[in-house]
């Protein structure tokens, strides 16, 4: 019998290997014009990036933002919303983990500090996506167009306030002064050797057991039907008696906070001190995550994984390979996101028509 729809394991599986492979072919093309070969090359990227320890390490730093901000963009896409503003929710989460420690990290212990940090960086990212949701849902303004502008707005709203209150009287460095070692998240190297003195720290960890919270607040619960319903169809939601209003603005919440903990990993687990800039684009990565990972905890890990081992690994092939320039993984990340966002169905028809094929030719049992 013949089928109108792919089955959820070819959409969720199949459709963003392919994509990913045809980016990644491209890519090699690229590679092999500049004068290198694609597979010495990807080969380094690997041993670089995944075989050797200390390269692991700092693939899962990496990918330890990249889940938080995947994470704020498939909340808001599971309400049918397009959040693309989790880079300004990013930065304002970084201010406001940024104040709780210039204010209490002299007087608190780690443990009450640290919390407390992530409360603040939470309740800034959440903050900043507040008026994006509410005039979504009261005033019918679009959400893409206003996050887009609050992106912009909170990159010259931080170049601001950190060059005008918080660079430190007689340093030219663009940047607060650096926390005390109470705010400095525990990183996993001083448990794990072998791992070596990298920036991987207990955000990690974090950002696991967020991963695991999402899947079930959004698949096992009765919140996460309403927000689904929500996003699939807003009137057959409202008509279930789901606040569309209510729901748009809790969902832009959320996503906010999230973006907002991401700043957690790489403020507090590795710079130690809020730095202009620190986002370094984290938060429009996490648009291709969500696109990629098909808004699922396991996508959104290996999609996080996968990002950041091309950074580390992109690093240590441009040092290697000179005439691979670190501005090719950026391109190769763009390549990731037109496939698997834009060009994300550009295999499902032939893929439907595979799968009716194989249906057709298997034998009937009478």
């Amino acid at each position: 019998m013949k089928t109108t729809e792919l089955p959820r394991w070819a959409t969720g599986f199949v459709l963003p290997i392919l994509n990913l492979v045809s980016a990644l072919l491209v890519a090699a093309l690229v590679i092999h014009l500049l004068g290198e070969s694609p597979t010495e090359s990807l080969a380094i990227l690997i041993d670089s990036a995944v075989l050797n320890p200390e390269g692991l390490a700092y693939t899962l730093f990496y990918a330890s933002t990249f889940i938080f901000t995947g994470l704020s963009v498939s909340i808001a896409m599971k309400a049918g919303l397009f959040n693309i503003g989790s880079e300004g929710q990013l930065y304002i989460g970084g201010l406001g983990l940024t104040l709780v420690m210039l204010a209490f990290d002299q007087t608190l212990p780690a443990l009450l500090l640290i919390p407390l940090a992530m409360v603040g960086a939470a309740v800034f990212g959440a903050g900043w996506a507040f008026l994006p949701g509410y005039l979504q849902a009261k005033r019918g303004s679009h959400v893409v167009v206003t996050t887009i502008m609050f992106n912009f707005i909170a990159a010259s709203l931080m170049n601001f306030i950190i060059v005008k209150y918080l660079i430190p009287e007689g340093q030219q460095n663009p940047a607060s002064r650096v926390f005390s070692s109470a705010g400095e998240m525990p990183r996993l190297g001083e448990w794990f050797p072998v791992l070596g003195d990298t920036p991987l720290n207990v955000s990690f960890i974090i950002a696991i057991i967020a991963l695991a919270i999402y899947g079930v607040m959004v698949w096992r619960s009765s919140w996460g039907y309403q927000l689904r319903a929500t996003g699939l169809n807003h009137n057959a939601a409202h008509y279930a008696g789901v606040s569309i209003s209510r729901m748009i603005i809790v969902a832009m919440l959320i996503s906010g906070a999230l973006a907002g903990l991401g700043a957690v990993n790489s403020i507090m687990g590795s710079t130690h001190y809020l730095s202009l800039n620190f986002p370094a684009g984290a938060g429009f990565v996490g648009i291709a995550i969500a696109l990629m990972g098909r808004q699922h905890p396991v996508g959104i890990f290996l999609s996080s994984v996968l990002f950041g081992a091309l950074i580390q690994g992109g690093f240590d092939l441009s040092l290697e390979k000179p005439n691979i320039p670190q501005e090719t993984f950026i391109f190769i990340q763009g390549l990731i996101i037109l496939f698997c966002g834009a060009m994300e169905n550009l295999y499902g028809p032939a893929l439907l028509r595979l799968i009716n094929m194989t249906r057709t030719s298997a034998p009937v049992k009478g």
